[in-house]
């Protein structure tokens, strides 16, 4: 347990998605030699294209009451869709929504508008992710209300050097006890959930609603780490989510809801959640690894990438949902093996998921993505590459080659005309894009600035798109 405890965390486009649902995944797809690659099915938009979310998680959690939020600004978006970057997970905190029970802060919706409002500009996709970290404020940290904290005066101390072992207080772990199983607790969760969807729910840079960040729960006596995850996840978090999606679905019908395991699935542990009750649920585990968030660098041997992929895709495939990978990437970023990290890392996210946030987008030093001057930190500029973020049809591959720095896919076009969107993000000399069979590159989306593919319904496409010439142009044939 002390081993998990040290690190499983140590941090903490804009077609609305209104009609989105899980796109049907074509039998006629060539061989795989992984089982959920057909399994799983793709995240989807409103004209049923295959989408594809990559970005970065967006906070504030230094700032609350009157400030809070304050530290996000449209620099953030500005910069997210400059790099090729189209999905934020923006972080928001029922203790800055409902300081008092029943009193929700005009203040902090505004505030979420604003930010969303930038989004929609920059046409960034957003998922709102109700926040926490070791419960809430009544521990030093944010996310759940004092008010809604229950201890059963059992004892909490604090520990800065590793906060996430706080989460194993007894008086942490009540207060969880009492989130689930508090019938009072339950409605004003629910209310909370409600507040945020009858708001936000039609705003189009919105994607989804992830429920609750990195939940966490009690241990029996006796009871293993990886045991007591998967009763807390069987037992307390399905029902959870279930109740708060009806909440949700009372207000909007449409918006994709997220859900999470406990933590401890980044050890390679399989989920223990059940059934939701919910055709529009995304799978949204984090990909954190515990020596590696306790200082350790990358060890290519350990395996812990395969065992990780394994068992985080047995549950989507088993009840049908997409995969998004809410938070991933390590504190240590410049270790010797991290380059090698990244590039598997990458690589691993993109065979099973429909998208990912790094942690975090921020300007500065620790787990930022970039620097003061918008850099990219080291390594972490392997997270921008060519990738598709809509397909209008059946994806049949979909890779990046980091050496030869080519991206390829193949599609079949879906049977009504639509338009297939490629990022490019920013490279010294530019981008060649070409594609083979009935299909043409149109130049840049009016509405994106990015390059757009039309084809001809039913036809077979293949897009290549590799780094251009020394002429430092984009070509487009």
């Amino acid at each position: 347990m002390a081993l998990v405890v040290a690190s499983v965390l140590a941090a903490g486009a804009l077609a609305p998605a209104a009609s989105a649902r899980p796109a049907p995944v074509s039998l006629s797809s060539p061989p795989s030699s992984s089982s959920y690659d057909r399994a799983v099915p793709p995240l989807t938009d409103d004209r049923g294209r295959t989408l594809t979310l990559r970005g970065w998680n967006v906070e504030d959690k230094a700032n609350r009451g009157e400030d809070a939020l304050s530290a996000i600004t449209e620099r953030h978006f500005r910069d997210l869709r400059a790099n090729g970057f189209n999905f934020a997970r923006l972080l928001v905190f029922w203790d800055d929504l409902e300081p008092r029970r029943g009193q929700y802060s005009a203040r902090y919706l505004h505030r979420i508008e604003r930010i969303l409002d930038w989004a929609r500009k920059h046409r960034v996709r957003v998922l709102i992710d109700a926040h926490q970290d070791v419960f809430g404020p009544a521990f030093g940290h944010r996310g759940i209300p004092e008010w809604a904290t229950r201890t059963d005066g059992l004892p909490f101390t604090p520990n800065p050097d590793d906060w996430f072992s706080e989460y194993f207080q007894p008086a942490v772990q009540r207060a969880f006890t009492h989130l689930y199983e508090d019938l009072d607790l339950q409605r004003a969760q629910a209310a909370m959930w409600q507040v945020l969807a009858g708001r936000f729910g039609r705003h189009p840079a919105v994607i989804g609603y992830d429920l609750i960040n990195e939940p966490m729960g009690e241990l029996r006596p006796g009871e293993d780490l990886p045991t007591a995850a998967r009763r807390i996840e069987a037992e307390h978090l399905t029902p959870m989510y279930n109740r708060l999606a009806r909440a949700v679905r009372a207000k909007d019908r449409d918006t994709w809801i997220f859900v999470e395991p406990t933590p401890i699935v980044g050890e390679g542990v399989p989920t223990g959640l059940g059934r939701i009750k919910d055709n529009r649920t995304v799978y949204a585990p984090h990909f954190y690894n515990t020596a590696m968030e306790a200082g350790a660098d990358y060890d290519p041997d350990a395996g812990w990438i395969e065992a990780y992929e394994a068992a985080v895709t047995a549950y989507p495939a088993r009840h049908r949902m997409p995969v998004v990978v809410g938070e991933w990437g390590p504190l240590n970023n410049a270790l010797p093996n991290m380059g090698r990290f990244y590039r598997e890392a990458v690589a691993s996210l993109n065979r099973y998921s429909s998208g990912w946030a790094g942690y975090v987008w921020c300007y500065g030093g620790g787990y930022c993505a970039v620097d003061e001057r918008g850099r990219f930190r080291t390594n972490k500029e392997q997270t921008a590459t060519p990738y598709a973020p809509a397909v209008a049809g059946t994806v049949r591959s979909d890779t990046y080659d980091a050496g030869t720095r080519t991206y390829r896919l193949a599609y079949r076009a879906a049977a009504r005309p639509g338009v297939t969107e490629l990022s490019l993000p920013p490279a010294p000399r530019g981008w060649r894009v070409t594609v083979t069979g009935p299909a043409h590159v149109l130049g840049v989306s009016s509405h994106g600035g990015w390059p757009v593919v039309l084809a001809r319904p039913g036809g077979e496409v293949v897009v290549t798109v590799r780094e251009a010439g020394p002429h430092g142009r984009t070509d487009h044939p």
